[in-house]
């Protein structure tokens, strides 16, 4: 199967600075990953959270699919996170700590045609950082149009 779908949240780049990255399956619905490899989804707005032991992601907006019938999913629900009890437990202490938190980066599939989410344990960036994240990026811009010439 082709491994098409690459659904990225370039936000998160920008308010974080990212420490460690994991992969994560995702427990969805039939509607849900057709929605996925048609490419609706926005996940601007997503976080991770644990509620009790297990890791969910909140406010990954999945469309509803174009040609499914009468039974649509919620388009906001909160979704289950699967990863190894190991990665779990590191997660839930790391993410207990003062400054840290957990973020989705991209969805994808892989190459059984699974949807996979890479999240990141990271930690915010001040006001400062954000305006260095942003001259970076503008010089690295003029560096490769000067080289275009």
């Amino acid at each position: 199967m082709k491994n098409d779908v690459q659904i990225k949240n370039k936000r998160a780049y920008f308010d974080y600075h990212i420490v460690e990255k994991f992969n994560a399956g995702i427990a969805l619905l039939g509607t849900e990953i057709k929605a996925i490899r048609q490419g609706k989804t926005n996940m601007s707005d997503a976080f991770c959270m644990f509620i009790g032991n297990t890791l969910y992601v909140r406010n990954l907006h999945i469309s509803e699919y174009s040609h499914s019938s009468f039974y649509h999913h919620d388009i906001k629900r909160d979704r289950v996170l699967l990863l190894q009890k190991k990665e779990l437990k590191k997660l839930k202490a790391k993410s207990e700590e003062k400054g840290y938190t957990i973020v989705p980066l991209r969805i994808f599939t892989n190459e059984r045609g699974f949807a996979k989410m890479e999240i990141a344990l990271a930690q915010g960036k001040k006001e400062f950082d954000k305006r260095d994240s942003i001259k970076e990026r503008e010089s690295k811009r003029e560096l490769d149009r000067a080289m275009k010439f």
